[in-house]
């Protein structure tokens, strides 16, 4: 499955963003989902997970409350992003996790299909 990953852009410290993923296949409701970003210098981090049916999510504690992952019953995933702070800023990357398990996973490796990223900027 192809993944698409779109929404980044600049914003203030404080505000608004949402993400979208968009998925090819309509396999991706079979798939545990996931959001991880990459600041410059810094390693791939975990950022958020739900799971295929989207009852369970899973938040790093960098941004519990403040963000929400979501996602559709068709080929959509999102990540709403509000209170951004400069630390925010990072590439954010879709993930999808085809493994079957019913465990949200937060390590990158355990994910199998990632999209291309796309880029947040907070400003302070």
């Amino acid at each position: 499955v192809q993944l698409q990953a779109s929404g980044g852009g600049l914003v203030q410290a404080g505000g608004s963003l949402r993400l979208s993923c968009t998925a090819s296949e309509r396999t991706f409701r079979l798939y545990n989902m996931g959001w991880f970003r990459q600041a410059p210098g810094k390693e791939r981090e975990f950022v958020a997970a739900i799971s295929r049916g989207g009852g369970t999510k899973s938040y790093a504690d960098a941004v519990k409350g403040r963000f929400t992952i979501s996602r559709n019953s068709y080929s959509n995933l999102f990540l709403q992003m509000t209170s951004l702070k400069f630390e925010d800023t990072a590439v954010y990357y879709c993930a999808a996790d085809r493994s079957g398990t019913t465990a949200l996973v937060r390590d990158a490796s355990d994910y199998h299909f990632w999209g291309q990223g796309t880029l947040v900027t907070v400003s302070s």
